[in-house]
């Protein structure tokens, strides 16, 4: 770690924690981990605990290669004590205390919280305190005092664009509780399916759904699941806004007659509930009932974004409506139909949730933003006396690095200078997935390993900001949410093994290996520029789809290329490093090509493939030169530059990361003894 890293962690910078504790102490000794380490519970008795102590000693026993631990009848002769001063309840709250107290010593160790939720995070932390030592598997012993930064640190997953299996849903509840994430956010309808049993109107995903929903005893398996995880559960019903699905069963609900049908594409569309009609209320009085005695938690989103207001524009009734009422525009009619929806919400017991556009005078000051649009939009709505949560930057679709999510803080940039009093309105944040090209066979590879990071930003002290650190630590967790069983690298492996096939699989690999989807929007408007029109149909199986959001070899590469340019070349190791992966690039290419020929799906790889040897080659070349003392001409800069450049430009939706970086080497390698900072490192390509 870097000395920035290691203020956090003052005697242990080898630690491989995430998120990072808030305080941490190393001591002498470690505690080994051997068949006979067992745990014990003291305290009030806690089923919640007691199936938490069963999941870890079976991480432990996966983590460690030792069969099976047990639970002991004696603390005192128990490797490791739980206690909890009280008992959990039966349903987690915002706000609750998840703080704990870790002691460990070379005989034992003790783990102490006001609450079973402190138990659940601490002992994720005891798990990535494990490793193999040459006395076998051991912990160090430390003392740790530990609480999160927000209360409220969560993940968005959108069933509705596509729908998401079960067990993935639950998997990934697994990993949240690893990453101590503490709500789990569910967008259940939108334009393109209606994801719910509802019982009051089953038109709703009879056909709304293309069969695909969860049935009400599927949501309370969900539930249950995360309450064990110390997970709350938050459902989504986007309205009046994106909700064509709930037209095709109920078309009376919209602002313009049907017959409505899913939508397929992918954008802003026109249809939305109408807000004047009192049976829109009463339907919805009906429905959210229903939703309100399903889900137990508190809070109740009801979307709200992106209604463009054409229908309500286009309809004389309601224009007859807004014009009694003094309305000026669609946005005051959407404000009435908030109001009126958030006091049917609060007749329910439940307080809303919606994003920034629901911001309105008269909204009730229990009202909780989410804000997409950026710190700025969610410190207005604290000034005004709104709590919030953050998703800006937090958007996992968009292909962003690691880094990138992680530079972003719900109390920095618009919302550094709050008051305190207005600060502690904003109470944290949440990762959101949204599902345009997302299946499952990809979920888990579009949500990890970067949801960490964002999860370290939303519990650890602001102050942990060590970007190499966390790229470290990162990789560690990577391996371990695979170990325990988020399919993450499998996902990639199998879809790339169908590509390739098993014995093309190793020479895909390495283009695979270097690739990253376009970032943002990019994909779609690349479509939209050549007249193609995505839908929800399309099978996502192509290798833009395949591939991680983040290049761990790109972004490696790009580290060894920085170093060897600083150290003026004399950087051995990181030059050998270099000149491998640029061999494995130049050699790739003859042997790929005849592969991406033979299907229709792999043949828009094959200018990538080039592209990539003949970096390899260029790479080598400069190096060869900066080696033998030979002068490199401008004219030859230049032309391999400008190789770099056209290698960096989108191909089959997507970017060779590695561009960048040979840029910087090219430019460095006509003055390979110049100043060190001569040549800055460059953003990826975006």
């Amino acid at each position: 770690m870097s000395s920035r890293a290691q203020t956090s962690f003052p005697s242990a910078p080898n630690l491989n924690l995430m998120p990072v504790p808030a305080t941490l102490q190393l001591r002498p000794g470690r505690l080994v981990v051997t068949e006979a380490f067992t745990v014990a519970v003291v305290g009030p008795r806690d089923p919640l605990l007691d199936r938490a102590s069963q999941r870890f000693l079976r991480h432990l026993s996966q983590l460690t290669g030792i069969p099976s631990f047990a639970t002991a009848a004696d603390p005192s002769r128990s490797t490791l004590i739980l206690q909890s001063r009280e008992t959990s309840k039966p349903y987690p709250e915002l706000g609750d205390d998840e703080s704990y107290v870790l002691d460990i010593d070379s005989s034992q160790a003790r783990m102490t919280a006001p609450t079973p939720l402190g138990i659940l995070r601490g002992l994720q932390t005891f798990l990535q305190l494990v490793e193999i030592t040459p006395d076998g598997y051991s912990v160090p012993a430390v003392h740790i005092e530990d609480r999160p930064r927000f209360p409220w640190r969560g993940l968005m997953i959108d069933s509705s664009r596509h729908f998401i299996p079960l067990d993935a849903i639950e998997r990934n509840l697994d990993a949240m509780e690893m990453l101590n994430l503490n709500v789990f956010h569910w967008h259940l309808s939108d334009n393109q399916g209606f994801r719910i049993e509802s019982k009051a109107f089953p038109k709703l995903q009879e056909l709304g759904s293309d069969g695909l929903y969860y049935t009400q005893d599927q949501v309370r398996e969900v539930i249950a699941y995360a309450r064990d995880r110390g997970i709350r559960v938050i459902p989504e019903f986007d309205m009046p806004g994106h909700a064509t699905s709930w037209f095709v069963g109920y078309p009376e609900l919209a602002g313009a007659p049907g017959p409505y049908s899913i939508e397929r594409h992918w954008g802003i569309f026109d249809p939305a509930m109408d807000p004047t009609r009192e049976s829109t209320y009463k339907f919805l009085e009906k429905f959210i009932a229903e939703m309100a005695r399903l889900f137990p938690d508190p809070y109740f989103h009801i979307g709200g974004d992106e209604v463009n207001g054409k229908q309500w524009a286009a309809n004389p009734e309601i224009q007859a409506f807004m014009k009694a009422h003094g309305m000026k525009d669609t946005l005051d009619i959407q404000h009435y139909f908030n109001s009126r929806v958030e006091k049917i919400v609060e007749k329910n017991h439940k307080i809303t949730v919606g994003w920034d556009e629901i911001l309105a005078p008269g909204l009730s000051k229990n009202t909780v933003i989410q804000s997409w649009r950026g710190q700025a939009s969610l410190a207005d709505a604290a000034r005004h006396g709104y709590r919030g949560i953050l998703s800006y930057g937090y958007y996992l679709d968009l292909m962003w690095p690691a880094a990138q999510h992680y530079a972003v803080d719900p109390l920095a940039d618009g919302a550094a200078n709050l008051s305190p009093e207005d600060s502690a309105r904003i109470l944290g944040g949440e990762a959101c997935l949204w599902t345009e090209f997302v299946s499952p066979e990809n979920v888990d590879m579009r949500i990890w390993p970067r949801t960490a990071a964002i999860a370290e930003r939303l519990w650890s002290p602001q102050s942990i900001q060590d970007v190499s650190s966390m790229y470290e630590r990162l990789k560690v967790e990577n391996w371990r949410l695979a170990l325990f069983g988020i399919e993450q690298r499998s996902e990639s492996r199998l879809m790339l093994e169908r590509l390739a096939g098993p014995k093309g699989l190793p020479l895909l690999q390495i283009l695979a290996n270097v690739v990253e989807p376009v970032k943002g929007y990019a994909r779609e408007e690349i479509a939209a520029k050549a007249g193609v029109q995505q839908t929800s149909f399309d099978p996502l199986n192509r290798l833009v789809d395949a591939v991680p959001p983040e290049s761990e070899t790109a972004r490696e590469f790009g580290v060894d290329v920085d170093s060897l340019v600083a150290a003026k070349f004399k950087d051995a190791h990181a030059e050998s490093r270099i000149r491998a992966l640029l061999e494995s690039w130049q050699d790739n290419d003859a042997r790929l090509q005849p592969l991406l020929a033979g299907t229709s799906l792999l043949k828009e790889l094959s200018p990538l493939s080039t592209g990539l040897a003949q970096l390899g080659a260029a790479g080598l070349a400069a190096l060869d030169a900066v080696d033998h003392g030979i002068p490199i001409s401008d004219g030859q800069i230049q032309q391999w530059s400008a190789l770099a450049m056209q290698a960096a430009k989108p191909q089959a939706d997507l970017l060779l990361m590695v561009a960048p970086a040979m840029q910087r080497l090219f430019a460095a390698s006509g003055n390979p003894s110049g100043p060190a900072n001569a040549v800055p490192a460059s953003s990826p390509a975006k």
